[in-house]
């Protein structure tokens, strides 16, 4: 039986992967960001999303706060948390082989998963805010992806006008151009990076708080996160901070058009199959970035 794709299930398709590309576009620019600057792989990133799902969860469940707004408080714990991360850990690895950061960061999302199955056990946890989507023509957009794509969106533009127009924006993209010149030049290295941290972990809270409210949470959720970042940024480049935009749409869209001719089985494969591809074709990734 042969599949005919209508005009309408193309545009819905590409509707979908466009709303969930800005979301893994967001969480994969933290990844991006630390990699870039430490040059560290960073596995816990996806666990410290999850923390942020959590934290969104209880303030819904215990006190019945937007889960929106729960962003104004995942994000600043969650900036907190990378902060001593960094300090207490992470510092450590930041010359050293990308083996031992991938060594510590493993080791720290262990243990992040393991105290949160302690705190929430390994049962599914929903918040149950927003149902329904809206529809426009033949074309149906889920409210809950759609007001997380516009806030995923709204917390990148923020991101990269920090980035690139404040002076600490500038001080971070100097140390991950050249850790030396920075340092002759006065920047604080250290502290850059414990910034850092500390921002690229409140993106993935951000990204916590916004998956809560359309998928079930459970502890392990976060490691599906952790793939497609490393897969967005090497589609985009490592370190390129614009790339990491790229590859998260181009990840979106790649996922929702597969899965118009793939069983679902086989349509979870395609991204590690694209991984695969794009390591041997193009390691540098779509933008180009730093030789990993």
């Amino acid at each position: 039986m042969s599949l005919v794709i209508t005009p309408a299930m193309l545009g819905q398709v590409i509707v979908s992967g466009l709303l969930a590309g800005s979301l893994y576009a967001m969480v994969a620019l933290g990844l991006g960001l630390i990699f870039g600057v430490m040059r560290v792989l960073n596995v816990a990133h996806g666990p410290l999303l999850m923390l942020g799902a959590y934290v969104t969860f209880w303030l819904f469940s215990t006190v019945g706060l937007n889960p929106y707004l729960s962003l104004l408080v995942s994000m600043p714990l969650l900036y907190l948390l990378g902060v001593l991360l960094q300090r207490f850990l992470v510092y450590r690895v930041v010359d050293a082989p990308e083996l031992s950061s991938l060594l510590v960061t493993f080791g720290v999302s262990i243990a992040i998963v393991n105290l949160a199955q302690l705190a929430f056990t390994s049962d599914l946890r929903a918040v149950e805010y927003l149902t329904g989507a809206f529809v426009l023509g033949p074309i149906a957009f889920s409210k809950s992806r759609v007001i997380a794509c516009a806030i995923a969106v709204a917390i990148t533009a923020a991101a990269f006008l920090f980035l690139q127009k404040t002076r600490l924006g500038k001080a971070i993209r100097a140390v991950s151009q050249s850790r030396e010149v920075a340092q002759v030049c006065g920047i604080n290295v250290g502290r850059v990076h414990a910034i850092a941290f500390g921002l690229a972990s409140a993106l993935a809270a951000a990204g916590g708080s916004l998956v809560a409210v359309m998928v079930a949470i459970q502890p392990e959720m976060g490691q599906v996160y952790t793939f497609k970042s490393f897969l967005v940024i090497v589609l985009g480049g490592a370190g390129n901070y614009p790339g990491a935009l790229l590859g998260g749409l181009l990840l979106g869209l790649i996922e929702q058009l597969s899965s118009l001719f793939l069983t679902t089985q086989v349509n979870e494969a395609v991204a590690y199959v694209l991984l695969v591809v794009v390591l041997l074709v193009r390691p540098t990734g779509l933008l180009g970035g730093r030789a990993s």
